[in-house]
């Protein structure tokens, strides 16, 4: 029998992460038609609201329901502003792991938002999901998501081998692909020991522009 993630609010001190909304369509298509999303993600350029309320309405319920994964919407706390997403794919129940990514809209950086609501993400994962692993997978060059992953507690497993397609924009306009190592970090429940005070040392802030 698959089990799935329940629909579910996780509160920190600044943010409220929840299920996307047909509310979220537009500043959902506006933070994904970002230059640094469209470098290190998959996700279409330009990309419509169309396309933000199908993975709203139709993808996000369909890998919920299905048991792979869960979508989570990040928003501030005081204002209800969409700041983020925070992505849960590949899951295996027997194993009890599953794969987070995020990303930081470009209004938004330089918060230190992406650790927060990742470290929420883990922390609700490990202990009311009882998941026993987290695994996360940054492009060689995402030094802005390896400090995120690193701020949590990840450790660094090793390297995938030109297994990351990034993609880098022309004079023209156009993307085009470019190949390059996939970094693995992967988090445990004992990993996350002392994570929530380094975050607390420095405020919630983080002193580099974390988005993806």
């Amino acid at each position: 029998m698959t089990s799935t993630f329940p629909n579910i609010s996780i509160s920190t001190e600044r943010l409220v992460l929840r299920p996307l909304d047909e509310d979220d369509v537009p500043a959902l298509a506006e933070m994904m038609n970002d230059e640094q999303v469209g470098a290190w993600t998959d996700v279409p350029q330009p990309y419509t609201e169309d396309q933000a309320r199908t993975w709203i309405t139709e993808y996000a319920p369909a890998e919920r329901a299905a048991g792979r994964g869960l979508d989570l919407a990040v928003t501030e706390f005081l204002t209800q502003r969409l700041v983020g997403i925070v992505q849960l794919a590949k899951t295996n129940w027997r194993v009890r792991s599953t794969e987070m990514s995020y990303i930081i809209a470009p209004w938004a950086r330089g918060e230190g938002y992406a650790s927060e609501a990742a470290l929420a993400t883990s922390q609700w994962l490990f202990g009311d999901q009882k998941l026993e692993r987290i695994e996360l997978r940054t492009a060689a060059d995402n030094t802005a998501s390896q400090q995120v992953a690193q701020k949590i507690g990840c450790i660094s497993e090793g390297v995938l081998r030109n297994a990351c397609i990034a993609h880098v924009r022309g004079e023209d306009g156009t993307w085009a692909d470019a190949r390059t190592d996939f970094i693995v970090w992967s988090l445990l429940p004992e990993d996350l020991d002392g994570a929530g005070e380094q975050l607390a040392d420095t405020g919630g802030f983080t002193t580099f522009t974390d988005w993806n």
